[in-house]
């Protein structure tokens, strides 16, 4: 069933989804963009989820696009424009979603995220990679250059890094990955679900509306000007300052106790 193509649980404010095609590497099918854009539009609309984590089947995160299915999109669509406008248009819709999602997202990597798979982890809000992982915008090597995934790296790390990446086809390791700023954690393989779930549940634990509203501001001021940004910033800690539960909060930690939070 194509539902099937992302699992998902829910527990204790964490939404674990799973793209669930082993088989292919977990690639970016029309059925795959259709089923995790369906599972975040359902996500966003539920208060009982605070974080999401976006996890892989099998022996790898995400091998990118489906070329078979793109070839045959080729092959069916008077060579393939129309086809390749709407898939690449698609994909780009999910990946801006995901900063635009209310609640944090986080990739939990491993084995492989490659093209638009690494462009998937460069969209989230934050990424834990097991150890041994590699990233890479291997376009280049089979004649297609990366230009998408270009979009959501260059937003992730400095420019040469990413042109190099891009130009030479080149894999990098986890190591690297974070020290140049497209994850934040690598763990042990073995822990990855654990550490991934610890760090969720860590950013759940917090005031929800307060982590939504400075989602938010964090991606808008980001394309500011450095006036404009602490203008807007300004009003968005005006708003957060007035709510009932930031008082409390406030308050309780001045008198050393847990807040009560009306917020469930």
């Amino acid at each position: 069933m194509a539902d099937d193509l992302v699992l998902c649980d829910v527990a204790e404010g964490v939404a674990r989804l799973v793209m669930n095609r082993p088989q292919s590497l977990n690639a970016l099918s029309d059925g795959m963009l259709a089923v995790l854009s369906a599972r975040l539009e359902a996500i966003a609309a539920d208060p009982a989820v605070k974080v999401v984590i976006l996890a892989g089947a099998g022996k790898a995160f995400c091998a990118g696009h489906d070329l078979r299915e793109m070839q045959a999109g080729r092959a069916a669509a008077d060579k393939g424009a129309a086809y390749f406008a709407d898939l690449f248009t698609r994909c780009g819709a999910l990946m801006q979603r995901i900063p635009e999602l209310p609640q944090p997202v986080i990739a939990e990597v491993h084995g492989i995220a490659t093209a638009a798979g690494c462009q998937l982890v460069a969209s989230c809000d934050m990424a834990v990679a097991a150890e041994g992982t590699r990233f890479g915008v291997n376009g280049v090597n089979i004649g297609l250059f990366c230009s998408t995934p270009m979009v959501a790296l260059t937003r992730n790390i400095g420019r040469k890094p990413a042109f190099e990446m891009l130009t030479t086809g080149g894999f990098i390791d986890a190591g690297r990955a974070r020290d140049l700023g497209l994850v934040n954690r690598v763990v042990a393989q073995e822990a990855l679900a654990t550490e991934t779930r610890a760090l969720a549940q860590l950013v759940a634990g917090k005031l929800g509306t307060a982590v939504r509203i400075g989602k938010q501001a964090f991606y808008r001021q980001a394309e500011m000007g450095l006036a404009e940004a602490y203008e807007y910033a300004g009003e968005v800690m005006v708003e957060n300052m007035l709510w009932r539960d930031t008082e409390e909060g406030i308050t309780a930690f001045l008198e050393k106790r847990k807040p009560d939070w009306a917020e469930g």
